[in-house]
């Protein structure tokens, strides 16, 4: 090889060395090349684990979905990879729960079950959803006062305007950051008047909320609003008040991701029961003031194994409720029937349209009621939200169907009456006052019972769940035992009874 090349080869050698290597502490190359000094990355991050409607501690579907334990579980992954992880909760958890009717030292547990397994789970905020009222001023004030979680909520009072004791309008979670830097955030509690108990005042969802966030947007670098309201009230918010960062919404029982408002803010929902979950892992950057946010769906099945310390509260709560179920003459783990399809009782289904299981419970009224021309109740009473599958259904399972029970009675009305009254549950589609009938068809605008044309002023005998003839339905207000148009005729014992009878009857 020529002295030339060789001596190119070698000059090549060393500026691809000297680019490569990095200059150590005394090297002669300090003299020469400028020290570069990086400054500590300015931001933080934090990890809210949200969940929401949230009626049963153990898994749905057979088991192949939800169960607290797991999200313990979950939890617990997520505050290993970042300490900074906090758990909210928006709303529907007190009520209505199956084990929540059971009466355990002649109280219904009324929500004590969830409370002792929300602690062993570690949830850190919760916010009302609309049952939490479902419970008197007493049962609440107990389940409040048993939670080792903060309670956050702006726009619910007692019926004096005086905040529920313990409860927050708004809480400030503080982060520290490797920089120095303190990350603050301030999370928003608020609520929707879906459920009107006498002891609960409500102020205005929207304004409570636009007066927290002047109050708190100097102070904070994330606004977050924990809600209990109807997607489109979700979608006004990030509208009217696009400071907010991110709303994590309950209500609805399906998972939703949205982005609205002029800033699109995020609006998260998961499914009830805590089938999902949402993860979002949150990164401040102070330096620029802006807010990274990663937002994952997760789905809780029996892939994860169940958190050994929450499991055993569960166990025994499950332990405690079915021996008050004994105790009402129910036998929770006996089998009714083994049927041969499955029973479809989600709740955005049932609300809809009838499925084979609301067929199945109007049947069975009107076979426990006798001599009636129609069936009818709200699809709110059926509080499953889950699909029975084929296979043995048990008395528990049919507890978990109708957890608020009721009877069955027999009342005589006009026939004006019942159409005013099979009409609006139409109109209700979508919501709980959405009638399920047995034994009425419309075609077009005319009811037929029977197969013949309702006639108005013709007295028809009609199989109803009490709680439809409280006047407490939406749009039936009217729908009272003092209306002249019907009277009670007679009472045939719980509905659930009537449920466990037809099943027998169908699948024997």
């Amino acid at each position: 090889m020529s002295s030339p090349i060789r001596f190119l080869l070698i000059a090549f050698a060393l500026i691809v060395t000297g680019c490569a290597r990095t200059p150590l502490v005394g090297d002669s190359a300090e003299a020469t090349l400028p020290r570069q000094r990086i400054a500590p990355e300015r931001s933080a991050e934090l990890t809210l684990l949200q969940i929401n409607d949230v009626y049963e501690i153990t898994p749905a579907e057979g088991g192949r979905s939800g169960g607290l334990a797991r999200v313990a579980t979950l939890r617990r992954q997520l505050l290993a990879e970042n300490p900074n992880t906090f758990t909210l909760l928006a709303g529907d958890f007190l009520s209505p729960s199956a084990l929540g009717t059971a009466r355990v030292d002649g109280e219904r547990l009324a929500g004590k079950q969830m409370v002792a397994v929300l602690n062993a789970v570690g949830v850190d905020f919760v916010t009302f959803g609309n049952h939490e009222f479902d419970l008197s001023r007493d049962q609440l004030a107990s389940r409040m006062a048993e939670s080792q979680f903060a309670y956050i909520s702006g726009n619910v009072f007692d019926k004096d305007g005086k905040p529920f004791p313990g409860a927050e309008p708004y809480r400030l979670i503080e982060v520290p950051a490797m920089s120095g830097d303190t990350l603050r955030i301030g999370v928003i509690g608020v609520t929707a008047p879906f459920n009107r108990a006498d002891y609960v005042s409500y102020e205005d969802h929207t304004e409570v909320v636009k007066q927290q966030v002047g109050l708190l947007r100097p102070d904070v670098h994330i606004l977050v609003a924990l809600t209990h309201l109807s997607l489109a009230q979700d979608v006004a918010l990030a509208t009217e008040i696009p400071e907010l960062d991110l709303i994590l919404g309950g209500h609805e029982h399906e998972n939703v991701q949205l982005w609205r408002g002029p800033d699109m803010t995020p609006i998260v929902k998961a499914d009830a029961n805590v089938r999902s979950v949402y993860v979002h892992r949150l990164r401040y950057d102070f330096e620029t003031e802006s807010l990274d946010t990663n937002i994952d769906l997760e789905l809780i099945s029996d892939e994860i194994e169940d958190d050994p310390a929450t499991a055993a509260v569960v166990d025994e709560w499950v332990n405690r409720g079915w021996d008050g179920f004994r105790a009402s003459g129910f036998k929770p783990e006996a089998p009714v029937a083994t049927i041969t399809e499955p029973l479809d009782g989600r709740e955005a289904v049932v609300r809809n349209q009838p499925t084979t299981l609301t067929k199945l419970i109007a049947q069975g009224m009107r076979r426990a009621a006798g001599d009636v021309d129609v069936a009818i109740f709200n699809s709110g009473s059926i509080r499953l939200d889950d699909v029975l599958p084929s296979g043995v259904v048990t008395e528990y399972d049919v507890i978990r169907v109708m957890p608020f029970g009721g009877e069955v009675w027999t009342v005589e009305m006009t026939g004006g009456l019942l159409d005013s009254v099979l009409t609006q549950g139409v109109k209700n589609k979508g919501a709980g006052g959405f009638l399920q009938v047995d034994g009425a068809m419309q075609e077009d605008v005319i009811w037929f019972v029977n197969g013949e044309a309702l006639l108005p002023r013709q007295k028809y005998r009609v199989a109803v769940n009490d709680f439809l003839v409280s006047g407490r339905e939406q749009g039936l207000s009217y729908l009272m035992l003092d209306d002249p148009r019907m009277k009670k005729i007679e009472a045939h014992g719980d509905i659930r009874m009537a449920v466990i009878a037809e099943l027998k009857r169908r699948y024997r």
